[in-house]
């Protein structure tokens, strides 16, 4: 099942005085259960696909449909209960709310669904205890690692059960062991959730586990190939 389809996507800044291209008449599909790299140079247009197909820009020609709704048509609380529900988000800086406590952070998204009490406990224990860190559900952001930061936000993205996961450079900020400790974790829930991942990298441990690498070059797609 086709989970994200761009049609002529273009993504133009500064259009009135020195335009910029930065995603250049992208078509593309992702399929459902997909573990997906974007991959390119610096400024090939990686993070502003990635942006535009979560919803956080809008494009300047195109469309983005998701689970065959097209969010461009949406208002703008329309789109954010179709991000809320649909869509999960893990950020290179990992963008936890640094007063909430790790369990806390994952549960928010819950919350924010209207979730009942049991389901949500339940719900963020097993994630906790897949990611490794259930041990460490009672500490802030700030008592953590990186490593651990960076998979409390892959727990939070995965806990509202989204159609996929945006993951914008998330290994960027984490050494050698942190990095390939979260890309197995990261797919063994693409494997047993089904989860769909979508990443935007130049870290060739993260391409080397991908199943499918799309490249980048100039706001074009130069390549795509599956593994």
């Amino acid at each position: 099942m086709t989970v994200i389809q761009t049609k002529n996507l273009k993504k133009v800044y500064n259009p009135e005085t020195i335009p910029v291209v930065a995603v250049d008449d992208v078509d593309l599909a992702v399929e459902e259960g997909e573990f997906t790299a974007v991959v390119g140079p610096s400024g090939c247009g990686k993070t502003t696909l990635l942006n535009m197909i979560g919803g956080l820009d809008q494009p300047t020609g195109g469309t983005v449909s998701v689970g065959g709704e097209e969010i461009g048509r949406m208002s703008q609380s329309q789109l954010t209960d179709f991000r809320l529900n649909n869509i999960g988000f893990v950020f290179q800086s990992y963008n936890l709310i640094p007063v909430l406590t790790a369990r806390e952070n994952v549960e928010f998204i819950m919350l924010l669904q209207k979730c009942d009490k049991a389901y949500r406990d339940k719900r963020t224990l097993d994630i906790l205890e897949k990611m490794g860190i259930r041990d460490q559900m009672n500490r802030r952001p700030a008592q953590l690692s990186g490593g651990q930061q960076q998979r409390v936000a892959v727990a939070r993205a995965l806990a509202s059960s989204p159609k996929f996961i945006l993951a914008d450079e998330p290994t960027a900020n984490l050494d050698t062991k942190a990095t390939e400790s979260l890309l197995d974790i990261m797919a063994q829930m693409n494997k047993e959730e089904k989860a769909t991942f979508i990443f935007s990298t130049h870290d060739q441990r993260v391409i080397d586990k991908a199943k499918r690498v799309i490249t980048l070059e100039d706001g074009r797609i130069i390549s795509d190939e599956n593994r």
